[in-house]
């Protein structure tokens, strides 16, 4: 199958690794070219004439003067819930803020009532439309964590619709196993409660989600009022020690040392980071670790402080951006809308914004030599947009401008997504 007359090919290629300093806006943007795939992988992208003489007898997809890109990929999301809560959208208008809602019962504990009140059955119709919707703006690769469940039964529940989604639809699905969320009501009462919830996650949870192979990543959300950074550190050492890869929710609304947490285990990523530390920058920035990024968040929440991104990118730091899906925070499923949020909020280039969704989010999944590139070798995961230029693709504020999406060198019709 040839990709031709696309009017750019956007490659993003270069080293199979997350991008910083000047790589990082590095996108490699082809004119008249065309892009060879041979079953669900990438073997050549060239000049249009020499592609279309090696490999004559192909199939053609004409792109139309559109841009060809790599699949986004959607490093952050909680797609698996039930309700909105939209009520939570008000009561921070009317100045209650996050913490507070928390404290009332609401936010992430609104979330787990009524995801301990669905079925799995329920929980897969929802997740799947949510799924596909998020798919429909290019996006070839998606996290999906758990998280709204905080007991061992209701975990194990969420991972198993991902699981099932991952057989079922086309696009990549990555597990991250998220029992540390939150600490459950019924576990606030007391110090001995809280510690009980502590060794669930670390002694019981992780053990029966690894065993089971449902998830690849275990996720921590390491804040002030959620987990400590020393309870942080014993379930992602539960988690390393039972063969799961390793993340962090860190320093989203206060400085708590989690950016540092995640250096010090070398996570394969921290992420929200709005009230990150100069300490903290520093740390990721000796590491591996990917900074993911989720400006619609903190927009979401009213929030007048977003991350530091160029004084991230400055120091060294590789960033991602991801939308942060979710029904209380970020209840939206446009990756690009992230990116433009990445343009106006965090002054990110459009080049250093498509390379945080595509190179870096691959990185931030542990991907980066699979997906995110348009090269031979890469998995043919691959967006047409109806665009001339790469940077509109961050300027059409909230437009859904894709034509077309290929996972694996497979057709996803994104005409015939349920996106409403």
């Amino acid at each position: 199958m040839l990709f031709v007359n696309a009017s750019q090919v956007v490659t993003c290629a270069g080293v199979p690794d997350a991008r910083r300093g000047r790589a990082a806006r590095e996108l490699e943007v082809l004119t008249d070219a065309a892009v060879a795939v041979e079953g669900s992988g990438i073997v050549a992208v060239g000049p249009r004439r020499d592609i279309l003489r090696r490999h004559r007898a192909a199939r053609q997809v004409d792109c139309e003067g559109g841009v060809l890109m790599p699949a986004l990929v959607d490093s952050h999301t909680h797609a698996v819930f039930g309700a909105s809560r939209a009520a939570e959208h008000e009561m921070r208008a009317a100045g209650i803020d996050y913490m507070e809602i928390a404290r009332r019962g609401g936010g992430i504990h609104s979330s787990v009532r009524d995801v301990r009140a669905r079925s799995e059955r329920e929980l897969y119709a929802l997740a799947r439309g949510r799924i596909m919707r998020l798919a429909s703006f290019g996006v070839g690769t998606i996290e999906v964590k758990s998280g709204y469940g905080l007991t061992l039964e209701d975990e194990l529940k969420l991972l198993r619709v991902v699981r099932r989604l991952a057989k079922e639809l086309p696009v990549r699905l990555v597990p991250t196993f998220l029992g540390a969320h939150e600490i459950p009501l019924e576990h606030r009462e007391s110090s001995a409660r809280r510690r009980e919830y502590v060794e669930l996650v670390a002694r019981e949870m992780i053990p029966r989600v690894a065993r089971q192979k449902l998830a690849v990543f275990a996720d921590v959300f390491c804040e002030t009022g959620v987990f400590t950074v020393q309870e942080s550190r014993e379930i992602l050492g539960a988690a390393r020690s039972a063969g799961l890869a390793i993340k962090l929710h860190a320093d989203e609304l206060t400085s708590s040392g989690g950016a540092e947490l995640a250096a010090e285990l070398g996570a394969t990523s921290a992420d929200h980071l709005a009230a990150i530390s100069d300490d903290g920058i520093r740390a990721l920035a000796s590491t591996n670790t990917v900074a993911t990024l989720l400006p619609s968040t903190m927009l979401f929440l009213g929030k007048p402080r977003q991350a530091p991104a160029r004084r991230m990118l400055d120091a060294g730091v590789a960033i991602a951006l991801a939308t942060d899906f979710n029904p209380g925070t970020s209840p939206t499923v446009s990756l690009p809308l992230v990116l433009t949020l990445g343009v106006s909020q965090l002054r990110l280039s459009a080049a250093e914004s498509i390379i945080a969704a595509t190179v870096n989010g691959a990185a931030a999944l542990g991907l980066a030599r699979q997906v995110g590139q348009i090269a031979p070798g890469f998995s043919a995961d691959l967006a047409l947009y109806g665009i001339g230029d790469y940077r509109e693709l961050p300027y059409w504020l909230g437009a859904r401008v894709c034509r077309g999406l290929w996972t694996r060198g497979k057709a996803c019709d994104v005409h015939d997504l349920d996106v409403t």
